[in-house]
């Protein structure tokens, strides 16, 4: 018999009864309670807290906002998904621009130099927000690869405002985590940072040095 076998045969033969599962509150990582304008100014602050930057903008209007971006931030190769509807928009958007759009579902073996050494920011979709940390949500797919947020010096992320939820409880319970989610899902907390051992922090030492997140309202945000 393995030492494993022993220790489980231990804990069904304990002499006060099997082990069992002690009833869980999970009201300490739920119940927030935060308005939509609250959930917003919460998650800006703490995403800006750590070197994000928040630019508010609205459905109508993202793509100027994301031009204006890529020029501010002399954006020249900007690495984007064709089948999702924000990568689909943004190349519309961009057609009359200068930048060069780099096709991201591609295996990365064709494209690894490329992706490594000249391409300047990569654009992505989210699936929602956490308002209790200032986190970004995203599941990866074919067609925006997780590399793309995370290789390329800038991150420019789409989060739509009515997705921020309050915790990250909220998100695995709305969305139904638990009967199944991708092997790739990332939690982003702001631009790639390190510490050494006298915890003087650095930023984009193994991922982007930026993280711009574009929030799109119905509406524009007052």
């Amino acid at each position: 018999m393995s030492a494993r076998e022993n220790i489980l045969k231990r804990l069904r033969e304990r002499t006060d009864g099997p082990l069992t599962a002690p009833l869980s509150d999970f009201g300490v990582v739920s119940g927030r309670g935060w308005s939509a304008e609250e959930r917003i100014e919460r998650f800006e602050r703490l995403i800006t807290s750590v070197h994000g930057e928040v630019v508010h903008t609205t459905h109508g209007a993202w793509t100027t906002s994301l031009a204006d971006v890529l020029m501010a931030k002399n954006i020249q190769r900007l690495a984007l998904g064709r089948e999702h509807p924000v990568a689909a928009e943004a190349r519309a958007g961009l057609v009359e621009g200068e930048v060069t759009l780099i096709d991201a579902d591609r295996d990365v073996e064709e494209w690894q130099q490329e992706q490594f050494a000249s391409t300047d920011a990569g654009l992505t979709s989210t699936r929602g927000g956490i308002a209790e940390t200032g986190s970004l949500w995203l599941w990866p797919t074919p067609d925006e690869p997780r590399l793309i947020s995370l290789v390329p010096p800038i991150h420019i992320a789409v989060l739509d405002a009515d997705t921020l939820e309050d915790t990250f409880f909220d998100v695995v319970e709305a969305h139904g985590w638990a009967g199944g989610m991708p092997t790739n899902a990332l939690l982003i907390s702001g631009p790639s940072k390190t510490a050494d051992i006298e915890q003087t922090l650095a930023y984009g030492v193994h991922g982007p040095r930026e993280l711009v997140v574009l929030v799109r309202h119905t509406e524009e945000p007052s």
